[in-house]
């Protein structure tokens, strides 16, 4: 038998009760209710039983409501559903303050939906983490096994519950650096999450152990975008990436990599991805730049138009502080330069560039909506190549030269080829064009 853990909850396994018991109750109770209206709330005992009315939208207050620590907080879903923001009129430990002008409820936190909600997976977007029943294994135990790297054969059963489907909302946090270079062109690469996993992680504080920053900021942001297909991520356990878990300090940016298959945290239990081999994930429709304040406040900075192959502004002048001083902030169109990764697809026989936008549209780019045919097949076409006997993938040509990433990096081949670590996982050198061998860009097909 399993159960749901939440990134911060507990779940006990010891005692006379059964552990799926004690979760179904802690969880039971949560009702979506209509503006105004009132309903019963169960407390986490599942014994006494609490009115409470909801205050609508159009009071500018919230429309759920939560019961945290036996106390029933109003409450509002974000992140499509994967979260709440929960409001509270006195400052108690996690809240914090409400920074909206003239708040109903002064101060605010966000939690994670699997900490308060009732029911089966179905009402979730996307799987939450599983954990076996034992009398053995509570939340406190499963986190210390994700922090310990020769746990991972253990734990690889559970860490595979949580997985990427097609259409699931994946998110990788950035520095400011790394935001000016996807505006203009970086492809997605490297590590990244679910967005269902980190939606209640909303404070550089919070955020600080999943990007590449080596020291605190104010601000955190991220890319965030929808997956075209599982085969595009893979889990970094140590039996495939063990070059990464065994990585020298000096050879690396940010944190260790466990191998487990979970971020290093002291706090959470975050699941953890990278791209497939390393290589560079053509930027989806609809993908967006996001910036996460001090306060827990998330801004959409940019979304991506593929038709034009270009980042529109979206935020409003009161959050041009944010961005980095290398960045225009009055400028609201960023043309993008073409990656050598990139979407095909098949459509009467041809293959064309793609547009993705999942789940479910894919269609040959066209700057004119009436020649964007949907595609009968779809493609992920990806440059690779060996060089020194290392297999890499290439995200760049200039003259002669390649510039190569590689698909398992590990310290001999890190020295053996020059390399540097450009963020956390991610190697690459620049390689003469005479030397490298197995040139060649491989097409992997999706079912559609």
């Amino acid at each position: 038998m399993w159960l749901s853990s939440t990134a911060t909850g507990n779940a006990s396994g010891a005692g006379g009760n059964s552990p799926c018991r004690l979760c179904f109750l802690a969880l039971i109770g949560h009702k979506h209710a209509t503006s105004g209206s009132a309903f019963t709330i169960r407390s986490p005992g599942g014994l006494s039983v609490a009115k409470v009315t909801v205050i609508g939208h159009t009071a500018g207050s919230a429309t759920h409501s939560v019961t945290l620590d036996g106390t029933t907080y109003p409450a509002e879903e974000i992140a499509q559903g994967a979260a709440f923001e929960v409001y509270a009129t006195q400052p108690a430990p996690g809240f914090l303050p409400n920074p909206r002008p003239g708040a109903r409820w002064p101060f605010r936190r966000f939690v994670h939906v699997t900490e308060v909600v009732a029911g089966g997976l179905s009402v979730y977007e996307d799987e939450p983490l599983l954990m076996p029943v034992t009398r053995t294994l509570d939340w406190t135990g499963l986190h210390k096994l994700t922090q310990t790297p020769s746990a991972a054969e253990w734990i690889a059963p559970i860490r595979r519950t949580a997985a990427v489907r097609r259409g699931t909302r994946m998110i990788k946090f950035l520095t400011g650096r790394q935001l000016g270079g996807h505006l203009r062109g970086w492809p997605i690469s490297g590590f990244c999450y679910r967005a269902f996993d980190v939606a209640h992680l909303r404070t550089p504080q919070d955020l600080a152990i999943l990007s590449s920053s080596s020291s605190p900021e104010d601000v955190v942001f991220a890319i965030r975008w929808r997956a075209v297909d599982p085969w595009d991520y893979d889990v970094p356990f140590a039996d495939s990436y063990g070059g990464l878990v065994s990585m020298p300090p000096h050879d690396r940016l940010g944190s260790p990599v466990i191998g487990t298959g979970f971020s290093p945290s002291g706090r959470h239990i975050v699941p953890e991805f990278v791209t497939r081999d390393l290589a560079e994930l053509p930027v989806p429709a609809n993908t967006s730049l996001v910036a996460y304040t001090s306060d827990g406040t998330e801004v959409t900075l940019y979304t991506y138009l593929p038709e034009q192959r270009a980042w529109s502004r979206m935020h409003g002048p009161q959050w041009r502080h944010l961005l980095p001083d290398t960045i225009a902030a009055d400028q609201e169109y960023f043309p993008t330069t073409t990656p050598l990764s990139r979407y095909v697809g098949r459509y009467r026989d041809n293959v064309y560039e793609a547009i993705v936008d999942p789940p479910g549209e894919f269609r040959v780019a066209a700057k004119t909506r009436a020649a964007r045919y949907p595609l009968d097949a779809l493609a992920r076409r990806v440059p690779s190549a060996t060089w020194r006997d290392a297999p890499c993938t290439v995200i760049r040509e200039e003259g002669d030269w390649l510039r190569l990433r590689l698909s398992r990096p590990d310290g001999d081949a890190v020295a053996r080829l020059g390399a540097h670590c450009v963020e956390r996982g991610l190697y690459e050198a620049w390689a003469p064009g005479a030397e490298v061998t197995d040139a060649r860009e491989e097409d992997h097909w999706f079912d559609l």
